[in-house]
């Protein structure tokens, strides 16, 4: 089910996260994603007059959106959060989805990002806005740790590319070594630039 709760528009949104997560931009057509949010095909023109490009960038901004949130559900469950505590966190969620579920999925960002960075402007500013706001986040959250806030934007960067890579080496390798590594390395360098701890 592509959602309970949410209607008809919003399940389309979700659904094609979804599914460009899964196969991609150019493999996920307007009406798998009316099938998958089950939703009249006909409502796809009624809520995207701009057709496939705009129900892909809402997507996009969908999941900047929902990772930029995700930072403050994963410091709500920390007793303690330090930035290196933050980015295992980060990386958990994706290794315990691929260990329950396998190595199907990536980031709808990304994906979106490598399928139409230079094909279509409008996707790639969502993709840019989407990051930022996940890196936005991110940022709030170290120098709410203590770490300097000019070190903060940089090293938001670091783990969001960081967690990017590992998940495109694990999808390949289908092995998640390489979010466990990336974990590991980066760990006590993101726990050392929080000075006011």
């Amino acid at each position: 089910m592509a959602g309970a709760g949410r209607g008809p528009r919003e399940r389309m949104v979700f659904s094609a996260a979804q599914l460009i997560r899964r196969d991609g931009v150019v493999a996920t057509g307007m009406r798998d994603v009316a099938a998958h949010a089950e939703a009249p095909r006909g409502s796809l023109q009624h809520y995207f007059p701009g057709g496939k490009e705009q129900l892909v960038n809402e997507a996009v901004h969908w999941a900047g959106r929902y990772a930029a949130g995700r930072v403050a559900r994963f410091l709500a469950g920390m007793a303690e959060p330090t930035p290196g505590g933050l980015f295992a966190a980060m990386a958990r969620q994706w290794v315990d989805e691929y260990e329950a579920a396998g190595f199907a999925r990536g980031c709808p960002v990304a994906a979106a990002t490598v399928d139409c960075a230079e094909s279509t402007a409008s996707t790639r500013e969502a993709s840019a806005a989407a990051f930022a706001a996940w890196s936005g986040a991110v940022e709030e959250a170290l120098t709410g740790m203590g770490v300097p806030p000019e070190r903060a934007g940089p090293l938001a960067t670091l783990m969001i590319s960081s967690l990017e890579g590992a998940i495109l080496l694990a999808r390949a390798e289908r092995d998640v070594r390489p979010l466990t590594t990336v974990v590991h390395e980066l760990g006590p360098l993101l726990d050392g630039a929080a000075t006011g701890r």
